[in-house]
């Protein structure tokens, strides 16, 4: 691994955040896969790891960094002119797989310091990539709302399990309405789509009404070998059905022709959606 090194013409990139409203559901999963497999496909893709408090993309990726987020925001501060984001950048390489890491704070006190503002253009400094993946916290912070400003896409991850997460799944995706976010902007992507529940996805797009833009099933197992291994799934498990589904999902942000059937048989209607509904106050 090394400090990221660039050399090319400027760019504008497709800026594809990660948000949820819940922890715990697997952003920063989705945000490297989708970093990793953008990458291997010959784009130049830079991930930045905005979860300020708690960024976990260097932990999974088994990575130690000597320049982060913080340390950007701190040159940029201090000497805007000479400024050059390329120099806090940290390379993840994996045989021909590349991608750039803009990694979050290594201490919480530096979190703190955060000014959105700066952050905010740090990211926009980011430009000469082809694509930048950003993994947000699960809040709906000043920094958050900035960065969702600026955001070509928002990939709004939620795992459906029980009333509460789909409550809060709901209410997340109305305050992302009410600020005003275009409709076709916001992307439900449903993670774990396949595991055993009694919300049925059918039932969460008939109440929010939106269908989910893509399905992730649920693979503990190959999550597990590629945390363990510090890889990507590509690499920790290349054959599995995660695997072939976050190809998927990397084709249609690279426009390439893919195979977008998925299995309706974990989405048949459960007829409890008026149950669901009285539940939620509705």
């Amino acid at each position: 691994m090394a400090i990221a090194t660039y050399t090319g013409s400027e760019r504008t990139s497709i800026i594809i955040s990660v948000f949820s409203t819940t922890p715990g559901i697997g952003k920063t999963i989705i945000a490297i896969n989708l970093a990793s497999g953008l990458a291997t496909h010959g784009y130049k893709v830079c991930l930045a790891d905005l979860d300020l408090q708690f960024g976990d993309v260097l932990n999974y990726l088994q990575l130690k960094s000597p320049v982060t987020v913080a340390g950007a925001q701190r040159a940029l501060l201090d000497n805007r002119e000479n400024f050059d984001v390329r120099n806090f950048l940290f390379d993840y390489q994996n045989g021909y797989v590349t991608f750039s890491i803009l990694p979050a704070p290594l201490y919480i006190y530096d979190a703190y310091q955060t000014d959105v503002n700066l952050v905010t253009e740090i990211i926009q400094d980011l430009s000469y990539f082809d694509y930048i993946i950003v993994d947000l916290n699960s809040m709906f912070s000043a920094l958050n709302l900035a960065i969702l400003d600026i955001s070509t896409v928002i990939n709004y991850v939620g795992v459906i399990d029980f009333l509460p997460a789909l409550k809060n799944y709901k209410v997340g995706y109305d305050t992302l309405i009410r600020f005003n976010y275009e409709e076709k902007k916001i992307r439900l992507v449903e993670n774990r789509a396949d595991s055993q529940k009694l919300i049925e996805s059918r039932d969460v797009e008939r109440l929010i009404g939106e269908p989910f833009y893509f399905k992730l099933p649920n693979d503990y197992a190959s999550v597990k070998k590629a945390i363990n291994s510090g890889q990507p799934l590509m690499f920790a498990a290349p054959e599995s059905k995660l695997t072939k589904s976050f190809d998927d999902l990397v084709g249609l942000y690279s426009n390439r022709k893919i195979d977008n059937s998925q299995d309706d048989s974990v989405i048949q209607p459960s007829g409890i959606l008026k149950s669901i509904k009285k539940f939620l106050g509705f």
